[in-house]
């Protein structure tokens, strides 16, 4: 059981991550815990003092522990970590983001060179931002996805290049769109070497950090132009309700064997029984996509937020 002490740097905690990571002011940080203005200030101030607050949270608040211990319970999941929440941003991606950087800094610590896939997006490149800069030309970033839309543009959200730049990294690109024409185009572009070689590496990873988008016209696909509100609509008819690197998977997990996918370039996310896939995902619109993907068991990791981890514990068992 906790005491007053432990409850205080809970307080202190949330306050900190209110302030310094969600960017709340003193006065709205009062408003969210209940408490006087001149209250929300001493625990905003006993979270630095306590050395609570550095880079980022180092407190692991106990109602977070709990949800990420009954997420693993629950799913089956290896790993599980669960940030704070800000109920006026449900979507908001600092938090998870810090936890996310937190995980991929202990994957890049170990002394043995690691392989390390990267899936693509808001959520991936929030967290590879968080990552601090070292020295690890040994270790080797790989690309699950292509980065390119059919016009040869690339996405402002690719994650292997950065990441690589941050640790001094060779890094391994999937030169090609997300979406080809055609299977039989997919199959060419599989053919070339330099892709072959990534896909190879892919497959060796130790470890995949990647993001979970719905399906929908607001989906950060068809926001970012990789397919169309109608190929979403028409994705959403076929039962299909989230994507893992392109590749639209329904309601239980299984990825679609026919239509869009037929045409996606990168590697299918699939159960791996020993590589962790770790996904970073949060926020009610992703909600039935991480579910899905829980379901599936195509992911064996989760970074999520409080909001979204109550949603995941509360609302469905795994079938």
């Amino acid at each position: 059981m906790s005491g007053p002490g432990d409850r205080r740097l809970d307080d202190a905690a949330r306050a900190g991550w209110l302030y310094y990571v969600a960017r709340r002011t003193q006065d709205e940080i009062a408003r969210e815990m209940g408490v006087s203005r001149q209250k929300a200030q001493r625990l905003v101030s006993h979270a630095a003092s306590a050395g609570l607050v550095k880079v980022r949270l180092e407190h692991p608040i106990a109602r977070c522990m709990e949800l990420a211990g009954a997420l693993r319970d629950r799913w089956g999941i290896a790993l599980a970590e669960v940030s704070p929440s800000d109920p006026d941003a449900p979507g908001l991606l600092s938090g998870i983001a810090a936890a996310a950087g937190a995980e991929m800094e202990r994957v890049l610590s170990s002394d043995a060179p690691r392989i390390v896939a990267m899936g693509t997006g808001r959520a991936v490149t929030a967290a590879v931002d968080q990552v601090q800069r070292m020295n690890r030309p040994d270790h080797c970033i790989v690309s699950l996805l292509g980065n390119m839309l059919m016009d040869g543009s690339a996405s402002p959200f690719g994650a292997t290049v950065r990441l690589a730049e941050r640790i001094g990294a060779r890094h391994y690109p999937m030169a090609v769109p997300v979406l080809a024409s055609s299977a039989e185009e997919v199959a060419l572009l599989h053919a070339q070497v330099p892709v072959a070689n990534t896909i190879a590496l892919c497959e060796r990873a130790d470890v995949a950090f990647l993001g979970i988008g719905p399906i929908g016209a607001d989906a950060p696909l068809v926001v970012d132009g990789f397919f169309t509100a109608e190929e979403a609509a028409e994705l959403e008819r076929s039962g299909a309700v989230g994507e893992i690197t392109g590749w639209v998977f329904d309601a239980d997990g299984a990825v679609l064997e026919r239509g869009l996918n037929e045409r996606v370039t990168g590697v299918p996310p699939t159960p791996h029984p020993t590589r962790p896939v770790v996904a970073i995902a949060n926020g009610p619109v992703k909600i039935p996509a991480i579910r899905a993907a829980l379901k599936g068991c195509l992911i064996s990791g989760l970074i999520t937020d409080e909001a979204t981890a109550t949603a995941l514990i509360r609302d469905d068992t795994p079938g």
